[in-house]
């Protein structure tokens, strides 16, 4: 494929995923967020199935075990954490915040499985947190929805990390549709337990309504994961996961142009901080590859 084209996909991908976080704030005006994403990604799960029926499945308990877990942690604590923080912050704030999740993936790469990496990327990690430091006006609000969107970075950087590791074990088509529909049957489970789970239809608003709901499911969710997918299967992971500092970019300006929400300069700042830290971690290359010979080449998903 052309690098024209494959750079419009790309963008195409992170315009996407910066829009959800509007989108989603909008949503959560008629619906909890539990409810909401399990309707997200069960119907993006089921509307999946018919297409993947005939592509190898997993044949093991271990491996769907495998699956699951990685549902668990991208599908299900990943947007969870996203739309409890949409609840106190802006969602410009939160795309800013759980956007952190490349610096997560090597902190948790260096933890937990002793992978070494380049002074230059530890560099990155530093100037990411400087960065969520600074989106907060130079303070640590201690507003609940700041540590729910920091705690989906982290989840994220964890579900990369998973799915790094053990992604090919599978289909990218049957990974991608499993781990949806499992997490959302896990947030399906949890809402009742959680929150007060509701959903109202405004008849004022139906066709808003409509509007998010259909690009929850079409758009955030499946030509999101398939794009994203087949961006990194085709051209190089590396050169393609620079631009996922472009996800909070998209987020804090459709957040101003969509929800009217204020853009302080603490906030910029902190986006091109975290930007800048992002595209440091992704730059190819560790200190020792014989300490973990496994090629890491899918570092980062989307929202």
């Amino acid at each position: 494929m052309s690098k024209p084209r494959m750079l419009f996909l790309t963008i195409f991908t992170m315009l996407v995923a910066g829009l959800n976080f509007p989108i989603g704030k909008i949503a959560l005006t008629f619906g909890s967020p539990f409810v909401l994403l399990a309707i997200r990604f069960v119907g993006a799960g089921l509307l999946m199935l018919p297409f993947i029926v005939r592509r190898p499945h997993p044949r093991s308990g271990a491996a769907w075990l495998k699956l699951a877990t990685i549902g668990l942690f991208q599908s299900a604590l990943v947007m969870s954490g996203i739309y409890l923080s949409m609840q106190t912050i802006s969602s410009g704030s939160s795309s800013v915040l759980s956007s952190s999740n490349p610096i997560w993936f090597i902190v948790f790469s260096f933890l937990i499985f002793g992978i070494r990496y380049r002074l230059l990327q530890w560099a990155g990690v530093i100037l990411g947190f400087i960065g969520v430091f600074i989106t907060q006006g130079l303070q640590m609000q201690m507003e609940s929805g700041f540590w729910f969107a920091l705690g989906a970075g982290m989840a994220w950087g964890m579900a990369t990390l998973l799915s790094s590791r053990w992604g090919k074990e599978f289909d990218a088509w049957v990974m991608a549709a499993y781990q949806i529909l499992i997490g959302g049957i896990l947030l399906l489970i949890a809402s009742p337990l959680l929150e007060q789970p509701h959903f109202v239809w405004d008849s004022s608003q139906i066709l808003k309504e409509l509007f998010v709901l259909g690009w929850m499911i079409l758009m955030s969710s499946i030509p999101q994961f398939v794009t994203w997918y087949y961006v990194l299967r085709n051209s190089d992971p590396n050169r393609a996961n620079v631009y996922l500092f472009l996800i909070p970019v998209f987020g804090v300006l459709s957040g101003w142009l969509i929800l009217d929400e204020q853009l302080h300069w603490y906030t910029l700042a902190g986006t091109v901080c975290i930007g800048l830290g992002i595209y440091l971690v992704n730059r190819p290359g560790r200190v020792d590859v014989t300490k973990d010979p496994f090629m890491i080449k899918e570092r980062c998903g989307t929202a």
